[in-house]
C-alpha cells in the first residue's frame, strides 16, 4: 500500500461514494484528511469512519461554488496547517438530458459545480503548493470527458471541460513541482446511482443495462477509483502529470460498443 505519512489532504465532496472512498483510503494511508463537503451528515459519517480505523480527519462545510467560501477556506487552513500536499476536487453532479431538454438553469447549475467548483478550489488552494514547490491535484472527470455520452449534455461537456483544465493546469505548473491529473471513471455503483436506479419501472432491468455498457459486464465500486486516486497522491507517481486515467471496466476502449 502507498504511504502518504505527514500529508496534508483535502477532498471535496467527501460526504459519500466516491469522495468519502477517496477521503478513508487516505487516512487508512496515514494523511491528515480535511473532508469538505455541503453535506454535513455525510461529511462527519466520513471523519467518524476515519478516526474509527485510527485516522485523522477533520469536517469542513464547504460549496465549491462559491468563490469567497473556497479563499477563506484556504486562509483557515494555511494559518492552521500549512500548505496542502494533496487536493482531490471530486465534487461534482450530475444532469440527464439533450441540449434541447437543458434549460439554461440546468446547464449553469451542473457548470457551476463540476468547472467553477474546480476553478474556485484549485486557485484558493494551488499558489501556496506552487510557492512550497511540491503537491498533487486530483480532479474527478469521468468516461464521459473523454468522449460524448447520450442524453448528459450539460454533465458531459462539463466533464471534458474538467479533462481540459487539468491538461492546462499540468502544462502551466509542470517545473513547480505540483502535479495535476484527473481520474475518469466509467459507471460506479455509489449512492447517487442505487438513487437513481430505484427511479426506473424495473429497477433490477436498469441495473443490468447498466453494467452492460462496461466491457467487463459490471460496475465499478468506489474503493476502484480511491485506489487509483491513492497511487497519484503518492510519491510513487512523482513522474505522471497531465494524465487522465480511464478506470471504466473498458467502457472506452470500445468506445460503449463490445
Amino acid at each position: 500500500m502507498f504511504s502518504l505519512a505527514g500529508k496534508l489532504a483535502l477532498v471535496t465532496g467527501a460526504g459519500s461514494g466516491i469522495g468519502a472512498a477517496i477521503a478513508e483510503t487516505f487516512g487508512a494511508a496515514g494523511a491528515v484528511v480535511i473532508v469538505a463537503d455541503v453535506n454535513e451528515v455525510g461529511g462527519r459519517r466520513t471523519v467518524a469512519t476515519i478516526e474509527g480505523a485510527r485516522g485523522e480527519a477533520e469536517f469542513v462545510l464547504l460549496d465549491v461554488t462559491s468563490e469567497a467560501a473556497c479563499n477563506e477556506l484556504a486562509d483557515q487552513v494555511h494559518e492552521a496547517r500549512g500548505p496542502l500536499d494533496v487536493l482531490v476536487n471530486n465534487a461534482g453532479i450530475g444532469h440527464v438530458g439533450t441540449l434541447l431538454t437543458t434549460t439554461g438553469v440546468d446547464f449553469d447549475r451542473v457548470w457551476s459545480v463540476n468547472v467553477r467548483g474546480l476553478f474556485n478550489v484549485t486557485r484558493a488552494f494551488l499558489p501556496a503548493m506552487v510557492e512550497r514547490g511540491r503537491g498533487s491535484v486530483i480532479n474527478l472527470a469521468s468516461s464521459a470527458g473523454v468522449e460524448g455520452l447520450k442524453d448528459r449534455f450539460a454533465y458531459s461537456t462539463s466533464k471534458h471541460a474538467v479533462v481540459g483544465m487539468t491538461r492546462c493546469l499540468a502544462l502551466d505548473h509542470a517545473k513547480s513541482g505540483v502535479r495535476v491529473n484527473c481520474l475518469c471513471p466509467g459507471r460506479v455503483e455509489t449512492p447517487f446511482v442505487k438513487s437513481r436506479l430505484a427511479e426506473y419501472p424495473d429497477p433490477e432491468v436498469a441495473y443490468r443495462e447498466m453494467c452492460s455498457t462496461q466491457a467487463n459486464g459490471r460496475m465499478g465500486r468506489p474503493d476502484e477509483i480511491a485506489a487509483f486516486a491513492l497511487y497519484l497522491a503518492a510519491d510513487e507517481s512523482s513522474f505522471v502529470t497531465g494524465a487522465a486515467l480511464s478506470i471504466d471496466g473498458g467502457m472506452t476502449a470500445g468506445s460503449g460498443r463490445f
